[in-house]
């Protein structure tokens, strides 16, 4: 029991850990993308590819601009995307995945349909697509991300909403009137909520990573906009000349935000749920 016990305030301190670090380190990329002014990182043709010095500690690109702060301005970019779109993905999962447990029929299985075709097409292809159509720049991409993302927490969502379906005071809600948004709301919708929240998190990463994928095969922010993908798109012609810190640093600033947010949240899985985990 004291084992058991010992284990379970050990994964709490590794959640809590994991959730405070995540949540600094994208707090302070917000923060500094907001107060970093473009002068910080103009165009000085005489300090073109200066390497990493204390001056410019990512040093300098094809334009003698300072990678640091456009690092850092295109990271809070890319954060801010990812806030955005991982939210407008959350909603959609959360209203489809409930309707079509509650509602059954011909609403569960349209639902189902829709899931199985967005995941049908290739991700990355149906990224491309949508950020197209929408004329590119940051509503294309923003949309691209927010359109694609729901598909596997809404199968979540539906599973977790069928297992509440069957208890008992929930039949009695029923039996007493209440509609079935009404149901939902006051019963199912905080009964999941944890797992709804898990999800959330897991899928901010992956947005975050799409994100700066579409940008860097020229679908997203247009050149003259900071943003990793774009940095990382710039870096690719002269990283054989070995120019390597046009990619190394900023590349190491989206693969940490990345890291810290999937350890938190598959930390988080573990502890609402311990037999998820492979341990």
């Amino acid at each position: 029991m004291d084992e058991e016990k010992s284990i379970f305030w050990n994964r709490r301190r590794q959640t809590a850990c994991s959730i405070w670090a995540a949540v600094a380190y994208l707090a302070i990329g917000l923060l500094a993308g907001l107060l970093i002014s473009p002068q910080w990182y103009q165009v000085d043709y005489h300090m073109v590819f200066a390497p990493p010095s204390f001056i410019h500690p990512f040093g300098t690109d094809y334009m003698g601009r300072d990678m640091f702060f456009r690092s850092l301005k295109g990271l809070s970019n890319s954060i801010m995307v990812g806030l955005a779109s991982t939210a407008v993905s959350s909603v959609i999962a959360l209203a489809l995945g409930v309707a079509a447990a509650v509602k059954g029929g011909v609403v569960d299985r349209f639902v189902n349909w829709c899931v199985d075709l967005c995941m049908g097409i290739p991700h990355l292809i149906l990224l491309l697509l949508i950020s197209f159509m929408m004329g590119r720049g940051a509503k294309g991409v923003l949309a691209a991300v927010a359109l694609t993302h729901w598909p596997e927490l809404t199968r979540l969502v539906r599973a977790e909403v069928l297992q509440i379906c069957s208890a008992q005071y929930v039949q009695a809600s029923y039996r007493m009137g209440k509609s079935w948004l009404q149901v939902a709301w006051s019963h199912m919708v905080p009964q999941m909520l944890p797992v709804y929240l898990i999800g959330v998190v897991l899928l901010f990463p992956h947005a975050i990573m799409h994100e700066a994928a579409v940008t860097f095969l020229g679908f997203g922010f247009p050149a003259e906009v900071p943003a990793i993908g774009v940095v990382l798109s710039e870096s690719m012609s002269y990283i054989a000349t070995g120019k390597w810190w046009m990619a190394v640093f900023p590349g190491l600033l989206l693969l940490l935000a990345v890291l810290l947010l999937d350890v938190a949240g598959e930390n988080l899985k573990r502890l609402v749920n311990p037999n998820s985990g492979n341990e």
